[in-house]
């Protein structure tokens, strides 16, 4: 929504009543037809011009008008400014104003007039735009000329240019206009940023008081013709510098011998001085509106937030609108085509709004997501029902984090906020204050009409991947109410070779542990086991500090020891899976002294300190054995005690039973079990799960 319409001059406005007449004749100019382009990306394109056009020693003073350092770089590539509605390319629409700026009319060379015939050129554009333009074609005339005059005398080629445009040899003594020139730009691009940020307030979803509006309305029409009329100042003398001749330059002193600046660039300077004077005046009006107008429009954007999130609405549309609300109308970007997109493309599924700052994650935590997510094989399975669109939030937003974020979003497969640091601050302030971002990331669910079924389904997508759609906070309760403590809860899916061993039911052996000599000590004692024909799968995770220690040690388990399966990378995602595990339980109320068996066992193995541990288990089952390192040693020196115990109960229940005997049946237990029929399954001893002693075997057939 447009700001500032084609409408009459407000009397109440509380501007001088000589503007009146003014303001009329500028409304009669101004006729919008839809074109527009990002006007902060042209303006930081001419504040890039301005300051690479002053890098020589004669245009010093023009070298900080923009408060960048002389030697920063390029970041907004003007050649990326898509001009909406117009048959002309930018470059072309820009030399069309130089050129109008730069003509002289016979008989109507006063400013006013030629700054009042500008308007009739820029009658199609909002006024941000009218204003960044006029900027950005005064940035190209004066660059042209800085480009010439820096390359002499040392470039043959920009010496002949110069004599064939008579341009001045030496500059020095023009450094008073070009110090003036160098306050207006500088003021103009002020008085600019606060015309943007005005415009830029999203009056789509909320509306200032009628007063404050009529009032920044008025300076806005003030501002615009000061900024116009300026940059037609000085691109007038710009042209009129290069039509001087050498004498005009300077004038030599009889007395002293020394080169006297002469009146012409004094008055120059001087009239470039008192447009500075005007137009900061103007500006500390404007931008004490603009505050204003600003403080007014936060507090409104964030009771519009409170309520949409209130309110039941027929798809999720309203709801994101004013959430992803930037200053256009396509706020995402898609990483794989890099097209602007609006909300319309996650209309009807289920968006999960990732948070986080412009790194997002550290690698090994964003590879997971990403595994969890778009490389899980449920996610094929579910077509498309949701999509993860990411938020960066940054409370500063430098040039580092930018290309941090440009770089992440344009290799992730999930959309994303193009422009983040657009974002209202309003939606920011929300983000903060209602879902409770702190800086670390965080998955905020709406379903397809645009409801908060989770506050933060962070854990359950790294626990579960896209086999918890649809990531709501009942889906999360079911989950765990689905669960046991088991090796496929532990490792899913981290190793494709590890999932089939869980799946084959094979005898698995999990140890963490940073003590290489504790590890080979321990590996030994096994190796012994497996002599004896017991089939036994090791697997070390390292320790939950992963330090370069822990890098080492993997080395030499691979050299010594056994196979291990898991890379460093792969440490990293069974620690990750344990945090995760003990967050979302600690997240539903659980507590490390409730009864929640998962919840002990995963803590225990995370708070376990000075001493490793060691978890035994056969496939998906809840047949799992944890010890620590001295235990662990101990019972498998006593292996000879229970071998016998092997053959009839398994490995790990075997090992349970040597552990922890049960006690003698006080007489029959008569508890009876159905188990479904697998092959092997007749050859195994089951367990009781009363009385823990082995239970006979009968086959039913249907």
């Amino acid at each position: 929504m447009n700001l500032f319409g084609n409408d009459c001059f407000p009397q109440n406005s509380s501007m001088p009543s000589e503007d009146d007449i003014l303001i009329k004749k500028l409304l009669l100019t101004h006729d919008p037809d839809g074109r527009s382009l990002d006007s902060e990306l042209l303006l930081r394109a001419m504040e890039n011009v301005m300051c690479y056009a002053a890098t020589s020693q004669d245009l010093h003073p023009v070298a900080t008008v923009c408060g960048f350092h002389i030697d920063a770089i390029a970041k907004d590539d003007v050649r990326d400014i898509e001009v909406v509605g117009s048959q002309e390319a930018l470059a072309q629409i820009i030399d069309r104003i130089k050129i109008e700026m730069l003509r002289k009319h016979p008989g109507k060379e006063n400013l006013h007039t030629r700054t009042m015939i500008l308007f009739d050129v820029l009658g199609n554009y909002r006024w941000d735009v009218k204003m960044v333009l006029t900027l950005a074609a005064f940035a190209a005339a004066f660059g042209e000329f800085c480009i010439i005059m820096q390359q002499c005398p040392c470039n043959p080629l920009a010496v002949s240019v110069s004599m064939l445009k008579h341009l001045p040899r030496n500059l020095s003594t023009l450094k008073p206009q070009f110090k003036a020139l160098s306050l207006l730009v500088r003021t103009a691009m002020d008085v600019t940023k606060c015309i943007i940020k005005l415009e830029g307030l999203p009056f789509r979803y909320a509306r200032l008081d009628d007063e404050t509006m009529v009032i920044a309305k008025s300076w806005i029409y003030v501002a615009t013709y000061w900024v116009t009329r300026s940059m037609v100042a000085c691109t007038s003398q710009i042209r009129d510098m290069k039509a001087k001749k050498p004498e005009q330059v300077h004038v030599p002193s009889l007395q002293s011998g020394f080169n006297m600046r002469s009146d012409s660039t004094l008055i120059a300077a001087w009239e470039l001085s008192s447009l500075a004077y005007k137009l900061s005046s103007i500006c500390t009006h404007l931008r004490r509106q603009v505050d204003l107008c600003h403080q007014q429009m936060e507090e409104k954007m964030h009771q519009k937030l409170l309520k949409v999130f209130q309110e039941v609405h027929p798809d999720n549309q309203d709801v994101l609108g004013i959430l992803l609300a930037t200053k256009d109308e396509l706020p995402l970007k898609n990483s794989s085509t890099q097209h602007k997109l609006g909300v319309s493309e996650v209309k009807d599924k289920v968006v999960l709004i990732l948070v986080s700052k412009a790194e997002l994650l550290p690698l090994e935590g964003l590879l997971l997501l990403l595994e969890r997510t778009y490389d899980h094989h449920h996610h094929k399975k579910l077509e498309g029902s949701y999509e993860i669109v990411w938020i960066s939030v940054s409370d500063t937003w430098t040039d580092s984090e930018r290309d941090m974020f440009d770089f992440l979003s344009n290799s992730l497969p999930w959309y994303s906020v193009r422009r983040p640091w657009v974002l209202y601050s309003a939606v920011v302030d929300y983000i903060k204050q209602e879902w409770g971002y702190k800086n670390d990331p965080l998955i905020v669910v709406l379903d397809s009409q645009g409801m908060v079924t989770n506050s933060n389904a962070m854990d359950m997508v790294f626990i579960w991947g896209a086999r918890a759609y649809p990531f709501s906070s009942s889906k999360e309760e079911q989950l765990w109410d689905e669960e046991n403590w088991t090796l496929k809860l532990l490792l899913d899916e981290i190793d494709p070779l590890l999932t089939t061993w869980v799946e084959e039911g094979r005898n698995i052996c999990i140890y963490g542990s940073d003590n290489l000599d504790w590890i080979r000590e321990f590996n030994a004692k096994f190796k012994v086991i497996r002599n004896a024909g017991v089939q036994l799968e090791m697997v070390s995770v390292g320790w939950k500090d992963l330090t370069e220690q822990v890098r080492r040690m993997l080395a030499v388990i691979g050299e010594e020891l056994h196979r291990n399966l898991f890379t460093f990378t792969k440490l990293h995602f069974f620690w990750l899976r344990l945090e995760r595990i003990r967050r979302s339980k600690l997240k539903l109320g659980q507590t490390i002294h409730s009864d929640d068996h998962i919840l002990k066992e995963v803590s225990a193995l995370l708070d376990t300190a000075n001493e490793g541990w060691v978890i035994i288990g056969r496939g998906n089952t809840a047949d799992i054995v944890r010890l620590s390192a001295s235990e662990a040693v101990k019972w498998l020196d006593r292996f000879p005690e229970w071998e016998e115990n092997v053959t009839k109960l398994g490995f790990v229940s075997a090992l349970r039973a040597a552990i922890d005997p049960p006690p003698p049946p006080p007489g029959p237990c008569n508890h009876s079990k159905v188990v479904p029929y697998a092959e092997g399954l007749t050859e195994e001893t089951v367990l009781c799960e009363k009385c823990m002693h082995p239970m006979k075997k009968y086959v039913v057939y249907e």
